[in-house]
């Protein structure tokens, strides 16, 4: 296993009381398997996709969180997604 150089958080909204938050009704999930995919397609080895629980900013959602830069994005698509990836790959920040 290649040790993550970056990992990236996607909210799933799961709540530990069995409630959900909005995240996933704004395509969190889709959007984790698009980054998941989109990641592996460009090489980048060093990079991991992960599910997180609800991040508590269901207003903005779907968030997305890069470490170790601890940037947190709101209303992330594909579009913003690949800007993420692009940052990555060019050792860059987006504003969040």
């Amino acid at each position: 296993m290649v040790k993550p150089t970056h990992h990236i958080f996607v909210c799933g909204s799961f709540r530990p009381t069995g409630s959900q938050g909005i995240c996933h009704k704004k395509n969190s999930l889709s959007l984790l398997q698009y980054l998941e995919e989109e990641a592996a397609e460009r090489g980048l080895d060093g990079v991991m996709v992960s599910s997180t629980g609800c991040l508590k900013s269901c207003d903005n959602g779907p968030i997305v969180i890069v470490y170790p830069h601890n940037v947190w994005y709101h209303e992330v698509d594909e579009t913003s997604a690949d800007e993420i990836l692009d940052a990555i790959e060019n050792d860059s920040l987006v504003a969040a």
